[in-house]
């Protein structure tokens, strides 16, 4: 019977070890997982304002967050027209336009966000590159390229001879549809002459 038990006892040690291992190997995978630092990203809404804006200002553009949980957090912006067009609240990285803006002076602004500790200045994150949008609006009239185009047609010319081509451009912005497309009209001499709407 003595001889049984100690047969037992053998047999089932390395079972018990082997669970035991389990155990602390657990354990530390579970410390490593906590001591690990969290990795952290910059969370963006998409930047974009439409131009001429007729509304008071200043004009919400958008919103910088990252994922750094830190109560002395402060956002701060770099870059074209920071701190003068655009400003950021440095609490909760709401970024205003201070400007009306228009996309015919500039379509797009580039900046950079930075997340600091107020109490000591030192980056909580990497910078990260953001772009301001600045979306269309149809306020252009199409403008012909030069003051006067002339033509001409031999008499008895047929039907459908072609006497000129002018041509009208606008500024607005040519991907958004029905912004800068420009047709043509006869206003005078619709007896005599037709126009297409290539001019």
């Amino acid at each position: 019977m003595r001889h049984l038990i100690l047969l037992l006892s053998l047999l089932l040690a390395p079972a018990f070890a082997d669970r035991g291992s389990q155990k602390s190997t657990q354990n530390l995978c579970s410390n490593y997982v906590s001591h690990k630092r969290q990795k952290r990203d910059w969370i963006w809404n998409q930047m974009h304002i439409k131009e001429e804006i007729d509304a008071p200002l200043p004009h919400h553009v958008g919103k910088i967050t990252s994922s750094v949980r830190n109560n002395n957090a402060k956002y701060i912006i770099e870059g074209e027209y920071a701190n003068t067009i655009f400003k950021v609240e440095e609490t909760s990285g709401d970024v205003y336009a201070f400007e009306r803006l228009d996309r015919e002076k500039k379509a797009e602004y580039e900046l950079t966000a930075l997340i600091i500790d107020r109490t000591n200045n030192r980056s909580l994150e990497r910078p990260s590159k953001f772009i301001i949008k600045v979306y269309d609006i149809n306020d252009n009239a199409p403008v012909f390229v030069q003051k006067v185009f002339n033509g001409s047609v031999p008499e008895m010319s047929p039907v459908g001879t072609s006497v000129t081509k002018v041509t009208a451009v606008d500024a607005d912005d040519p991907t958004v549809s029905g912004h800068a497309t420009v047709t043509y009209e006869v206003t005078t001499g619709g007896e005599y002459f037709t126009i297409d709407d290539s001019g």
